[in-house]
């Protein structure tokens, strides 16, 4: 499945050094084989490491170049479902939970950063959440005291507080600390060549052919021949599963642009991370050489748009929204793409162990916070694996509450097809 067309940032940002890996010996058994080697499967060989287990990813492409190459590297805890709208969903203690989740992501992907053997552009910011609309302030001024309630760093801002900050005004905003920014393609080869030098096998352009458990392992069939686990993780992003293809989700395409790097950024206050609370919304954030990326104009078709015309007319239109909120930016498209993402119809990721299967396990990270996701997912399913206690496992498990109510709404088939 291609999950981008277009001219992505990203890749022209590493050196050919950055893509270097040695292709690695088969064992004759492993601890965990990660399916993808995208941000999820990276960061679930990171943590698994720290055990002690022997591991390997298998990617049927250059690892970090499916839909990693396509995020445009925005990590927040907030969510595109808000803290108090997600507590009418599952309950204010659990929503709080996930959010808490999201929160201690945000450190722990910092700490990765810090241990990576070279720099990722991982840089805290600020975000700023405007009211796209006056009949929206309501509901920010909920999550505001939402947030504010259960201890996460945030304030509000007035109409008034927001033209003293930047060069727009808009009715209110929400503002967030404790956010972050990265290259997320520099931070997966990062994490790979940190993997690569801790022993983690690495199969780049290898194709799955199938997946069968048995009793006492799991047989990964590909195609340089067969590696056997004690464990699979299904770290595949927005491609279609062969072993589990029910899940109550939604593939959209979006747009994003990178701009030509801009001399002067200094009325964009902190360089903060800026989004909006109309659907589909429009998100910015600028770069550590001082180019702008915006993305929006989410359209719901699950592939990626193929004509060239169509993102350039997509770019102008993200550079035009650009243009509203910052007049004096000279604004130069330098890079422009179309890219598919999952969405859950709850707002949730996808992370756990197979219903019908105790050996599959997946980290599916659904939704406008793949990254946030895959980094929470990455030691929910350790856990799982050692069989150890973890608080949010539930929240997110493929057979949560809330998905079968979005099953039973949606009128899915609830039964999972599987093979193997």
């Amino acid at each position: 499945m291609k999950l981008h067309n277009g001219s992505l940032y990203w890749p022209n940002t590493l050196q050919p050094k950055d893509w270097m890996v040695e292709q690695s010996e088969k064992a004759n058994k492993y601890d965990i084989v990660i399916i993808g080697g995208g941000m999820a499967g990276a960061l679930s060989a990171y943590a698994l490491i720290q055990e002690g287990l022997k591991v390997a990813i298998i990617d049927k492409g250059k690892m970090g170049m499916g839909s990693s190459a396509a995020n445009t590297g925005l990590l927040q805890f907030s969510n595109d479902i808000m803290l108090h709208e997600l507590s009418k969903q599952i309950g204010e203690d659990k929503a709080v939970r996930f959010y808490k989740l999201c929160q201690t992501a945000m450190d722990q992907l910092a700490a990765v950063a810090q241990s990576l053997p070279f720099e990722s552009d991982f840089i805290r910011r600020k975000s700023i959440y405007y009211a796209s609309m006056e009949e929206d302030v309501d509901k920010l001024r909920k999550e505001f005291y939402a947030l504010k309630k259960n201890g996460f760093p945030t304030d509000y801002w007035t109409n008034k507080e927001m033209t003293n900050h930047l060069p727009f005004s808009k009715p209110g905003a929400l503002v967030t600390y404790g956010d972050a920014e990265v290259n997320p393609l520099k931070f997966i080869r990062g994490i790979l060549t940190f993997l690569q030098k801790k022993g983690v096998h690495l199969f780049e352009e290898t194709e799955v052919l199938k997946v069968k458990e048995q009793s006492e392992h799991v047989t990964v069939e590909t195609s340089l021949g067969n590696l056997r686990a004690s464990n699979v993780i299904f770290a595949t992003g927005y491609e279609p599963l062969p072993i589990l293809n029910a899940l109550p989700s939604d593939i959209n395409r979006s747009y994003a642009i990178a701009t030509e790097p801009i001399p002067d950024l200094s009325e964009w206050i902190d360089q903060a991370l800026i989004w909006e609370t109309k659907r589909p919304y429009l998100y910015l954030r600028t770069t550590a050489d001082g180019r702008i990326i915006a993305g929006g104009l989410d359209e719901n078709i699950s592939f990626p748009p193929e004509n060239e015309d169509w993102i350039h007319n997509r770019a102008q239109r993200l550079k035009q929204e650009v243009e509203k909120l910052f007049p004096m930016l000279p604004i130069k498209i330098a890079h422009a793409w179309g890219a598919s993402f999952g969405e859950s119809l709850d707002n949730l990721p996808f992370i756990g162990v197979h219903p019908g299967k105790k050996r599959l396990f997946y980290l599916l990270g659904y939704g406008g916070n793949g990254t946030v996701y895959s980094m929470l997912g990455s030691h929910i399913l350790r856990d799982l694996i050692l069989k150890r206690p973890n608080d949010g496992a539930d929240i997110v498990s493929l057979t949560r509450s809330s998905r079968k109510r979005i099953f039973q709404k949606q009128k899915h088939d609830l039964n999972l097809p599987l093979y193997g």
